[in-house]
């Protein structure tokens, strides 16, 4: 008869204190957020409604029509970042990550770095840079003699959003690119040896044999991406304000889930029709991640093993 394995007691109390942190702030605000999207106000006092926050949001013409000028502009915003963001970051990585390159860490360090600024300082800095009043950057466009190719571009309705978006590549291309170069720098040596042998070296051997070693490290950037876009708020709120302008064109579900839950100027708060459109973000983003999980990473692991 086998001994009971001794329960290891000190595996719970290192982990309590994270998890009652976690739970306390994330757990349980997420459970009554949900909770609240059921409920709504009715001569003060709180009733049950059910899904019909819900129907609400997606019927109602005049809720439905910011959902989804918010959703498609969010979507608009991701795709920014994957078109731009993560195929820069793979490729500052490897031009990086080549041993001959000289003062490769401080080219690192100088790329990272708006990483860590404020989105407040990011948002106001650029607010100010692409001014058409004040801004440098019709000097500096006037310098190299494209003076006619400067336009109010966060003032402009087709432009904001696409001009907020790259401001964010540009705060945040870092990440990928580290992450990326982290990858790189864990291939074998042997691997490209062998490759070497072969006669693979140069940009060949990056397309053949790190490209596909790195993959997954690809499909974890992307999904983050996706997480990081879907819970913008920050940026647009400091560069364009609570409303989104010009006309919402730069509103999205962040932005718009902040003006119904907590109000704007004349727009009275409702935390009950907050907590829907938050709940729904919730449920894009839940389905996003298993999308990934039970797709694209199910077929990277069958291709890796």
């Amino acid at each position: 008869m086998s001994e009971r394995r001794p329960i290891r007691w000190h595996v719970v109390v290192f982990l309590a204190p994270a998890v009652l942190v976690y739970t306390a702030i994330m757990i349980v605000p997420l459970f009554n957020t949900l909770r609240l999207a059921l409920y709504t106000e009715v001569d003060q006092a709180r009733v049950f409604v059910g899904l019909a926050n819900f129907r609400t949001l997606f019927g109602d013409p005049r809720w439905s029509a910011s959902f989804w000028n918010a959703l498609g502009n969010n979507f608009w915003f991701f795709f920014i970042h994957m078109l731009v963001q993560n195929p820069l970051g793979i490729a500052l990585a490897a031009i990086l990550s080549n041993p001959r390159l000289r003062f490769a860490h401080l080219y690192r360090s100088a790329i990272f770095v708006p990483t860590i600024l404020s989105f407040v300082i990011v948002g106001f800095a650029w607010k100010l840079i692409l001014s058409p009043i004040w801004g440098i950057a019709p000097g500096m466009l006037d310098t190299l003699g494209l003076a006619s190719w400067f336009r109010p571009w966060l003032g402009m309705e087709g432009s904001a959003l696409t001009t907020l978006a790259l401001i964010s590549v540009w705060q945040f291309v870092g990440i990928p690119m580290m992450l990326i170069y982290a990858a790189l720098l864990s291939i074998p040596d042997e691997i490209l040896e062998a490759g070497e042998c072969d006669g693979i070296t140069g940009m060949a051997a990056f397309w053949k044999i790190k490209l596909p070693l790195i993959l997954p490290s690809i499909g974890i950037i992307s999904i983050l991406t996706f997480v990081g876009n879907f819970n913008a708020f920050d940026l647009i709120y400091s560069a364009q304000g609570a409303l989104a302008g010009p006309n919402f064109a730069t509103d999205i579900l962040g932005t718009f889930m902040y003006r119904t839950f907590f109000g704007f100027q004349l727009q009275l708060g409702d935390p009950h029709m907050g907590s829907a459109i938050a709940t729904a973000m919730f449920a894009i983003i839940l389905i996003g991640v298993c999308i990934y999980l039970f797709g694209i990473q199910t077929r990277l692991r069958r291709y890796q093993f």
